[in-house]
């Protein structure tokens, strides 16, 4: 199941084109401000799918049967660039548990690099709808990586990939390697260049938001 939001325009189109623009990006708080506001428009689109349950609430004049999430999510973000798309998360599913996993690329040399995982904190996923949150998707692999370290705590009910700007290698990727994920996407770039970043992309989405490292 794969949800490219950009496939219908709408208004994450201008947060979309502002998170692109070089002009724009150097205002660091307004592309954070743009990832989250992305973010919880993913959130409300993944939303839609998760199951539901009608619970009685009481109102000054009644009774009302309302339709509430059934289940809590975890929300598991890739460090550090997931920082800021995992708090538009947030603030939709606030009642949610929340999840870890520091992953980055080592380079052996100019154009060639491993995924390392390093670190992970996380509540039990057992039979818990997974949320795992990376906004760029480029090869796919840090995804992966993330994922089969998080099934030490457990193997989830359902998997939800979500993402900014993702590859077309990086959803076939996902597609091939967890074809249990359902993957949200605002929107879908044609390739990689030769360091394995998206093109046209925006860039490295964690300089940008947090400072170059």
């Amino acid at each position: 199941m794969l949800h490219i939001l950009t496939e219908q325009t709408s208004i994450i189109d201008d947060f979309l084109a502002e998170l692109r623009d070089v002009k724009i990006q150097t205002d660091r708080a307004r592309f954070r401000n743009n990832v989250v506001r992305i973010g919880e428009i993913l959130a409300y689109e993944v939303s839609k799918h998760l199951p539901r349950v009608s619970v009685e609430v009481q109102t000054p004049l009644g009774i009302h049967k309302s339709m509430v999430q059934a289940n809590t999510p975890v929300l598991a973000n890739v460090l550090r660039a997931g920082l800021t798309l995992h708090q538009g998360f947030l603030n939709y599913f606030d009642k949610s548990d929340n999840a870890f996993v520091s992953a980055y690329r080592k380079h052996t040399n100019d154009h060639e690099f491993e995924i390392v995982v390093e670190y992970m904190a996380s509540p039990s996923i057992q039979n818990r709808i997974l949320i795992l949150i990376d906004p760029m998707l480029a090869t796919g692999r840090s995804m992966f990586l993330a994922y089969k370290a998080l099934l030490a705590k457990g193997t989830p009910s359902k998997v939800i990939v979500v993402s900014l700007i993702a590859s077309q290698q990086g959803v076939a990727y996902i597609q091939q390697h967890m074809p249990e994920a359902a993957i949200f996407i605002a929107a879908v770039d044609p390739s990689l260049d030769e360091n394995c970043y998206i093109v046209p992309g925006l860039g490295d989405a964690g300089d940008l938001a947090f400072g170059e490292k």
